[in-house]
């Protein structure tokens, strides 16, 4: 058994598939399920119950995946405590993001950044903010990008985008010819939002109910473009970020302010407490704030800068 089995693996439980698994760490499946299989012959455990369609672990399988989570993480660890001493901003920063975030501000750091530090390499592992949250706990990604509020005491925050929400509506639509609409108004419309896994989910539906109405859910997606066309084809509106808008190609789309309140959305970047922190990962913080991409910490709650490492 080495590392790299054990990684396979969690690729599976993480997936919860073999198949996506498979495409995921470009392996063909027969051959990845040799690879669990072999594992589990090792162990001497079945580390999945095979007797129903759905992929679950057994009891077996959870303690082997929760221990190869602590070796890949102390693996990880090892790889950059070496990248520090030799004093070199060098190595792999992995960052969780969602899609739509990663749209709207990633390219802007990555460029920078890279051209400051060009042998650091910053891998987007691109998911819902609520699964960021997951693996920033779990040790899997170094730090994570994702909406505000999170309130989980294990974390350090470090805030840096604040934005309003936009109506996102077909140009034929009675209300697109509106310079502002209201939410109240949009109680009949049918709404295209994010799947469950993303923040903005559970957000727009939280800012809907404070205007007094439960919305109608007739579409969701993982992929923000995706909604676009949606809305493009009629077949419903959306509430995204302002910024979105210079991205989106379709002269079907318009974008109208919303007021009464105005909606809005903050970022944060999240990190582990009590986690090594490596050198290229502190050069990234530092590099946020010379740029004045994190908020100062006079912007923060004082509990929160109080609490903040220092990059």
């Amino acid at each position: 058994m080495d590392i790299r089995e054990l990684q396979h693996f969690m690729e599976v439980v993480n997936q919860k598939s073999f198949t996506k698994a498979a495409s995921a760490i470009h392996l063909s499946q027969p051959a990845l399920s040799k690879i669990v299989k072999k594992l589990e012959e090792e162990l001497g455990v079945d580390l999945f119950d095979r007797s129903t369609r759905k992929l679950t672990l057994t009891d077996a399988g959870q303690v082997v995946y929760n221990q190869s989570q602590k070796l890949v993480s102390t693996l990880h660890e090892l790889h950059a405590l070496l990248d520090d001493l030799r004093h070199l901003p060098t190595g792999e920063i992995k960052i969780g993001i969602p899609p739509l975030i990663g749209t709207i501000v990633f390219p802007m750091i990555a460029k920078k950044f890279t051209k400051k530090h060009p042998q650091v390499t910053l891998e987007l592992v691109e998911l819902g903010a609520k699964r960021i949250v997951e693996l920033v706990e779990s040790e899997q990604v170094d730090l994570g990008i994702i909406v505000l509020p999170v309130q989980n005491p294990m974390f350090h925050i470090y805030p840096f985008v604040q934005e309003e929400f936009n109506l996102y509506i077909h140009h034929k639509h009675p209300l697109a010819q509106k310079q502002v609409v209201s939410l109240s108004e949009l109680k009949e419309e049918p709404f295209i939002l994010f799947s469950k896994d993303f923040s903005l989910h559970d957000r727009i539906i939280h800012e809907c109910i404070e205007a007094g109405f439960q919305p109608k859910i007739a579409y969701e997606s993982s992929q923000w473009d995706l909604i676009i066309e949606l809305v493009a084809s009629e077949l419903g509106i959306a509430i995204l970020p302002k910024s979105v808008y210079p991205k989106i190609n379709n002269p079907l789309i318009r974008s109208i302010p919303i007021s009464s309140p105005t909606p809005m959305w903050e970022l944060g970047i999240i990190l582990k407490k009590e986690r090594y922190m490596s050198f290229a990962t502190r050069e990234l913080l530092s590099f946020l704030v010379d740029e004045e991409i994190i908020l100062p910490s006079h912007m923060m709650k004082k509990e929160e800068a109080q609490n903040l490492p220092t990059p």
